[in-house]
């Protein structure tokens, strides 16, 4: 048996790009690894039974971070003059962006804060995070803090909503919306590139060209 959870979004399950993160046997592993790249982009390798899940978890744990850190990096932003699609621009081409930053900055730009991800389930892995920090011996101050901000947000809007809603929260608690025009039609694709994985935007929006 191979444990097998996969991570990137529904935005490219749909498109048969997601990543699956694969525990177990090694042997097990490569006698299956061609049925894995039918179906996915890319398939890794991460241990023994358990690993894959914890990686997987590990992962959420961090976009999480990602969520709450651009929410208020977007509102401070917005505060200081900056025009939000320059500073999501600039941020996109600098030190500062992230995966999260690429694919549901958008989201809070057009109000959806809808990843295709409850923020339900985004409270589970956060909950699982924690078992493991403490399973393992490990602090967690700065997860353990988004945790809650989560926490609250899941409270305030429901277990149903999308897992963005941490940032609407913020603009809730400071009557500050972060909508702008030009995201209405937003999606994206990634390709993979020198070993990583590239966002691609595929927006009507003139910023980025019409496709």
């Amino acid at each position: 048996m191979l444990e097998a959870p996969v991570t990137g979004g529904m935005a490219l399950l749909k498109q048969g790009k997601m990543t699956v993160l694969v525990g177990g046997d090694k042997q097990l592993f490569e006698d299956c690894l061609p049925i894995l790249q039918q179906s996915t982009k890319k398939v890794l390798y991460m241990g023994e039974m358990g690993t894959a899940t914890i990686a997987k978890v590990i992962s959420n744990m961090l976009a999480a971070v990602n969520v709450i850190a651009m929410g208020e990096a977007m509102m401070l932003g917005k505060r200081g003059g900056v025009e939000l699609k320059s500073l999501f621009e600039a941020i996109r081409f600098s030190a500062g962006n992230t995966y999260v930053w690429e694919t549901e900055g958008p989201l809070i730009f057009n109000g959806t804060y809808e990843p295709d991800f409850t923020i339900e389930l985004h409270c589970k892995d956060l909950n699982l995070g924690y078992e493991l920090a403490r399973k393992f011996n490990v602090p967690i101050e700065l997860h353990s803090h988004v945790e809650q901000i989560y926490n609250r947000a899941r409270v305030k809007f429901g277990n149903d909503v999308g897992s963005t809603h941490p940032a609407k929260m913020l603009e809730d608690d400071l009557n500050e919306p972060l909508q702008i025009d030009g995201f209405e039609d937003w999606t994206y694709t990634v390709e993979h590139v020198g070993g990583s994985m590239a966002v691609v935007h595929t927006t009507k929006d003139e910023v980025y060209g019409k496709k």
